[in-house]
């Protein structure tokens, strides 16, 4: 800790090179990524039997299903026979999954169809391809690779309990997704996230659209929740307003109530020290986009365009030898807590 002139202590945010070092990076797909529960996914991306995706987070490729018996399995993108990735398509409907290396077929269920030149009954827990932890919520499909993995409600109770007012979610649709590489560490991206001292000057659509003077951000266990009232209506009976929720670790998610209510979420999914994949998707209860629908999509964008724009320019500063750390200010407790869980999750002194 630091002193300010006015005596307060400063106090400092992860070191700069948490977000630049390869080593860290490894083990944080380790410590944080193959050990907590990632959004996959939606239900309405596999909603007839046969239906898949695959997905894939920190290097390890998945397969998202609906089965034969109408229930949603995720199992490892691979091979049991010599460690062939199976399925190449994004998406799809198939019967079976089938190996193209040596023909081996897998069950929608990842159990083994056939094995060419195998016994079967020789195989034995080789003959599947290797099962996920998987839970569903509010259309939201999650994965843990972690075969110990406790339920989400052990972890996210809390964040469930609040959803829960939100009846029109289970109703969604996924109607819009985008993806973009971004230049910047993960962490650098959650970071801009849970503050808006910047929302003025890098977001001016945003800070004449919300009121800033009343912008509030809540901390809760694991996630945490920002919102105001909208500037146009400040003089209005209001709905109920937006909620912006970030979920420990890598999950942004807007929920905007109402007449016609929706959600956008945001999957921060880390590539490279310095790299990053967003996957921003838009859930309607209608395949149609209204015109105010299309209009939110663009106000969003706008200001996710914004944001990676900030983050890439960071990303060059955590590489000089200018300063090692920085430091929070007041307003950034939301930072401060994920920095918290992260040295927990990475056993940081």
């Amino acid at each position: 800790m630091g002193q300010t002139e006015t005596g307060h202590s400063l106090e400092f945010t992860l070191p700069y090179n948490r977000y630049v070092d390869s080593d860290v990076f490894a083990e944080e797909k380790e410590k944080i990524f193959h050990n907590s529960w990632i959004l996959a996914g939606h239900t309405s991306q596999v909603k007839n039997v046969g239906d898949f995706f695959t997905f894939d987070i920190a290097d390890q490729p998945l397969i998202i299903s609906r089965d034969k018996n109408n229930e949603i399995n995720a199992f490892y993108n691979i091979c049991p026979h010599r460690g062939s990735k199976v399925e190449k398509s994004v998406s799809g409907n198939k019967r079976v999954f089938m190996c193209q290396y040596h023909g081996w077929t897998f069950q929608l269920d990842g159990k083994l169809n056939k094995a060419p030149n195998f016994p079967t009954n020789e195989l034995g827990k080789h003959s599947c391809m290797t099962k996920v932890s998987l839970e569903v919520y509010k259309g939201m499909i999650f994965i843990n690779l972690n075969p110990k993995a406790e339920p989400m409600a052990e972890s996210y109770g809390e964040l469930m309990e609040s959803l829960e007012k939100y009846t029109f979610l289970d109703s969604l649709k996924k109607i819009r997704v985008k993806e973009r590489v971004i230049d910047a560490n993960w962490k650098a991206v959650v970071d801009n996230y849970l503050e808006c001292d910047h929302c003025k000057i890098a977001h001016p659509e945003f800070s004449k659209t919300f009121d800033m003077k009343n912008y509030h951000i809540d901390l809760h266990d694991n996630f945490s929740c920002q919102y105001s009232k909208m500037t146009k209506k400040a003089d209005e009976e209001q709905e109920e307003h937006a909620n912006f929720y970030w979920v420990w670790p890598n999950l942004m998610i807007s929920i905007y109530p109402g007449e016609n209510g929706n959600m956008t979420t945001s999957q921060i999914l880390p590539l490279a020290p310095d790299k990053s994949l967003a996957i921003y998707s838009y859930y309607f209860k209608d395949d149609h986009i209204i015109e105010e629908q299309e209009e939110l999509i663009r106000f969003v964008d706008q200001v996710r365009e914004e944001d990676f724009g900030l983050v890439e320019f960071l990303q060059n500063g955590f590489n000089t030898k200018a300063f090692n750390r920085g430091v929070y200010s007041p307003k950034e407790y939301a930072i401060k807590y994920f920095h918290k869980r992260y040295r927990e999750e990475m056993q940081d002194v």
